[in-house]
């Protein structure tokens, strides 16, 4: 039997370790689309997810209720998230580092916030209009900054379209606050990675695709595919019951901080002096919005499947 203090510690554990999954998908997407049309990979880890979903069929078929004209609404969700994300977030890792792209995701709770004001019409105080300029001046001065290399060939393009498919998430992040009111957040995930496969199939078939495929990449893909999309979501899934979706939520600015680690380790890269500056400036940003949010007893939160 667990005591509350070690279900509580657990819900911590699973979200430290669901970010760091999280932000590891940044360096396995880089290394996948060396090898494979952008396009190809995300249909391919699609797919992957889809058949992961399949097998888990009777945990997330039950238990929601459907309303007519949902259809749309969960088409438009789909729409946001994975089609505009991943095709923004590929194409972005074409052109710019995990780590940049990492660093530009700390900015969601902060769009997020933004179009909940702007769409929904909810409160927004000044702490977080202030942290929403300080953390996008950030993300200009990091990509102002940027070194041209192998990895990033168009950094200035890769942050934009990064920035892009942070948009994307938005739009899905205020669908998804309606939907969950009649659907679990596993159904919706189920039917984000049903869809993607759908959607990027044809898209995958305009490329030619290789005689082969190395070990390396099936081993990217499923990791993609079945660790990031599924198993990252169910430790988040699991914290959600164990804590409160505010705790939950700021976790997600550990992200970035884990794909600086991750693409230092792995990819090698390393940030300049100047976008370490910049770093520090998005923190700052949103360390000071998330002041705000306290200050005034306002929560933004972000659902489970919201990235990567």
């Amino acid at each position: 039997m667990f005591t509350s203090q070690s279900l509580h510690l657990r819900a911590h554990g699973a979200l430290l370790l669901a970010m760091a999954i999280w932000g590891s998908s940044f360096i396995a997407l880089k290394m996948a689309i060396t090898l494979l049309a952008p396009m190809q990979v995300i249909f391919l880890r699609m797919l992957i997810g889809s058949l992961v979903f399949l097998l888990l069929w009777r945990f997330w078929r039950k238990g929601f209720h459907y309303q007519a004209g949902d259809w749309k609404l969960l088409m438009g969700m789909a729409l946001f998230e994975p089609c505009l994300y991943f095709i923004f977030e590929s194409l972005a890792l074409q052109y710019t580092s995990a780590s940049q792209a990492g660093m530009i995701t700390s900015t969601l709770p902060l769009l997020v916030a933004a179009g909940a004001w702007f769409f929904l019409k909810e409160q927004i105080t000044a702490f977080q209009w202030t942290g929403f300029v300080l953390a996008l001046i950030g993300v200009l001065w990091m990509s102002w900054h940027s070194d041209i290399s192998a990895s990033a060939p168009k950094p200035w393009l890769g942050n934009f379209l990064e920035f892009l498919a942070m948009l994307s998430a938005v739009g899905f992040t205020l669908l998804v606050k309606k939907l969950t009111q009649r659907y679990s957040p596993l159904f919706l995930t189920a039917v984000q990675t049903l869809s993607g496969a759908v959607f990027f199939f044809p898209l995958a078939m305009l490329s030619p695709w290789p005689e082969s495929l190395p070990g390396s990449l099936w081993l990217n893909l499923f990791y993609l595919g079945a660790f990031v999309s599924v198993g990252a979501y169910g430790l988040y899934n699991y914290a959600l019951s164990q804590t409160s979706a505010a705790t939950a939520g700021a976790y997600v600015n550990f992200l970035p901080v884990f794909t600086l680690l991750f693409a230092f380790l792995i990819l090698q890269e390393a940030l300049n002096t100047q976008q370490w500056f910049a770093v520090a400036i998005v923190f700052s940003g949103v360390a000071l919005s998330q002041l705000g949010a306290k200050t005034q007893k306002i929560r933004v939160e972000i659902p489970p499947g919201t990235i990567s």
